[in-house]
This record gives structure tokens, C-alpha cells and sequence, in this order.
């Protein structure tokens, strides 16, 4: 694993954004209401300019934007990265006129754009997938069946789903479709999650697409959906490890001051050691989550298990390290808008979506195995 350091101009891009965050997007997240897409905070992304530098800008760019946001408003972080994961597809295999349509307005923060790959029966086993692509003539299809888990649903402006053109293909008959959210027989309904942000479920009945709605190829939809997953999982990381820094950040200043047994907590060994094990995990976690976008960045053929060990590090971590703080900081921490309580309710989801724990495991032992087979 190579060794890693930000250059001084990104390190104060970063204190920037912490700035930016604090300033300008927290203010706007808090009169968001909880489950609901906030479209004047994905607004102020896009005059900010960091929505439209999501497609300008490599893997290491996105992790640095979504630790810093995360630091200091997690909600601003999840806005900026839900219309990346949503978008990527389009900016990476849509066609031009897909591309010239829709680009401008998600960087702008005009359209709120999800990804639909996720079904009730087809979670970590994406290539399980059951939504139906029926064809309806040449060129045409009807879209029928259910999507679940959708971050920004059923809100957005559009979709990338992913539906099976190919019964029995496994993962070779997906293709990817890009949806706008006003075709006939599209509907859907919000869900009501642990943490607060858009979540919905979506139904296709019979919804019309056509061969200009195709992202990519027929059948190589598959291709689409892991390429993003495998360009957005070190950020999953980076986003875990803002918030385990936030959470450090608490933990160090609270136990600094906090009186309790004749001196400070931190005089405690106890206590100190456990904040000192916080701050190397969450270190150790940054580390890893920088080399596997770099390895992105540099187009490294083992990507696919960098990005799942950074994925799964840092999310393991970040819950290890908000738990202890919470523990540290005892009952205050469990009341409803501590900053703990927010990032208690707010760690979870991550070590489930685009990728659970277990699965990112079994990437990494295939890919590990892969290698013994190819020598």
C-alpha cells in the first residue's frame, strides 16, 4: 500500500469546506425537514460549485469533500454524494444528448437525481435483481416491479434504475435505464428510517422506456452499477471517517474538561486510552480510505478489493468510535439533538448500504483468492 499525504493546497481545501459547511450549509440543513429531500440546501451545493466539480474531479476529490462536509454537516455531505451516486452513470456512460439534458441542471442543484438498484428481495445480492424490463417492441420496453431502500425517493427528478432485461442472466441480463421521474406508472412512497434522510421505495407499473434511455449497453447494466459502487465506496469510507473525526473531536474537548472522580476524565488511563484507540482507528481509517481512491485515481487493477477494505474499515470504525464517545460522554449523548445522538442514528446505515459488511468481506477474499489462482 502506498504511502500517503495531502499536498498543503488540499489540506486548506478541506478547512475550507469545514468553513463552508458550518456557514452556509448547516443553517440550511436545519430547517430541512427530517425524511425529506432539502432542495435549498442541494442548491447551495451547486452555487457553491461542489455538485458541478462531482463530475470535474477524481475518487481522492470526492473523499475529501465528503470527510470534511461530514465533520461538520452530515446532511450537506449526503445531498452532495446522493447526486453524485445518482448521477455518475449519466456522466459516465449516458449518451450526449442524456448527458447535455441532465448534467447541468444536477450540478446546479436544479434536478435531484437517485440511484435505484436496490429491490426488497435483492439487497446485497444486487445481480438477484427482479425488476422486469418487458419488451414492448423494437427498441422499447415496459419497466414493472419494485425498488426499495431508494435514497431521495421517491422525490427525485430522475433515476438510474437497474431492471432485468434478460431472465435467468444473473447479473449478464441487467441493463440500466435512465428514468425520469414524471413517465407514466412511476409512483412511490417515503419510508421512515433511523437516520433522517430521503429514503422512499419506488413502483414501475409498466412504465415506458426506450433504447434512448439505456445507460451503457443492453444487458451490461451490471457493468454500470459496480463501476459507480466501486468509484463511490471509498467515500462511503471518507463520509465514516468525518464522522468518527467529529465524534473524536467530542470526546477529546468533553473529557478534557469533564470533572469527575477528584480530576479531569482524561487524567483517567482508562479513559485516555480509549480516546487514544479512537483516534488511531480513525486514523488508520483515512489512511486506507486515501489509498484506495488514489489506486481509483490511477486506474490500479485491484480497486474493487482496496475500495472494499476501505469501505469496510472505516465504517466499522466510525461506529466503534461514535459508540465509545457516546459511552464517554454518558446520558447527555443519548439526548435527542446532541451532536452524538445525531451521529448515533447517523453511523449505522453505512455499514449496509452500497455494499454491507459481510459482503465487502466476501469481495475481498474473492479478489485475494483471484490473485493465489492467477500466479
Amino acid at each position: 500500500m502506498p504511502a500517503f499525504s495531502l499536498e498543503p493546497e488540499q489540506t486548506a481545501w478541506c478547512a475550507e469546506l469545514r468553513t463552508l459547511a458550518a456557514e452556509r450549509l448547516r443553517p440550511l440543513a436545519e430547517k430541512g425537514e427530517p425524511g425529506r429531500v432539502n432542495r435549498p440546501l442541494v442548491a447551495e451545493l451547486g452555487r457553491l460549485g461542489l455538485l458541478a466539480r462531482l463530475f470535474t474531479s477524481g475518487a481522492l476529490d470526492l473523499c475529501l469533500m465528503r470527510e470534511s462536509l461530514a465533520q461538520t454537516c452530515t446532511e450537506a455531505e449526503t445531498a452532495l454524494a446522493l447526486q453524485g451516486l445518482g448521477a455518475h452513470p449519466v456522466h459516465a456512460h449516458g449518451t450526449p444528448a442524456q448527458r447535455e439534458h441532465w448534467l447541468p441542471r444536477v450540478a446546479d442543484g436544479g434536478a435531484v437525481a437517485a440511484f435505484a438498484l436496490s429491490e426488497p428481495g435483492a439487497g446485497s445480492d444486487a445481480a438477484a435483481l427482479s425488476l422486469t424490463a418487458r419488451p414492448d417492441g423494437p427498441g422499447r420496453w415496459r419497466l414493472t416491479g419494485e425498488k426499495c431502500w431508494i435514497s431521495n425517493a421517491p422525490e427525485a427528478d430522475l433515476y438510474t434504475v437497474f431492471a432485468r432485461t434478460t431472465p435467468g442472466a444473473g447479473a449478464r441480463g441487467v441493463t440500466a435505464f435512465l428514468v425520469p421521474a414524471d413517465r407514466p406508472g412511476l409512483t412511490g412512497a417515503a419510508l421512515e428510517m433511523l437516520s433522517p434522510h430521503p429514503i422512499g421505495s419506488l413502483d414501475f407499473d409498466a412504465v415506458p422506456v426506450t433504447a434512448d434511455d439505456v445507460l451503457g449497453e443492453p444487458d451490461r447494466g451490471f457493468r454500470v452499477a459496480m463501476g459507480t459502487l466501486n468509484l463511490f465506496r471509498p467515500s462511503v469510507g471518507a463520509f465514516a471517517v468525518g464522522m468518527a473525526q467529529a465524534a473524536l473531536d467530542a470526546a477529546l474537548a468533553h473529557t478534557a474538561r469533564r470533572e469527575a472522580f477528584g480530576g479531569r476524565l482524561g487524567d483517567l488511563q482508562t479513559v485516555a486510552h480509549r480516546v487514544a484507540e479512537m483516534a488511531l482507528r480513525t486514523d488508520a481509517a483515512r489512511l486506507m480510505v486515501y489509498a484506495a481512491a488514489t489506486a481509483y485515481d490511477a486506474g490500479d487493477p485491484d480497486v474493487p478489493k482496496r475500495s472494499a477494505m476501505a469501505k469496510l474499515l472505516a465504517t466499522e470504525t466510525a461506529q466503534y468510535v461514535v459508540d465509545a464517545a457516546v459511552q464517554l460522554h454518558g446520558a447527555r449523548a443519548l439526548r435527542r439533538g446532541h451532536l452524538l445522538e445525531h451521529l448515533y442514528r447517523e453511523v449505522r446505515a453505512p455499514r449496509v448500504y452500497e455494499g454491507a459488511s459481510e459482503v465487502q468481506r466476501g469481495i475481498i477474499a474473492k479478489e485475494l483468492y483471484a490473485h493465489v489462482e492467477a500466479r
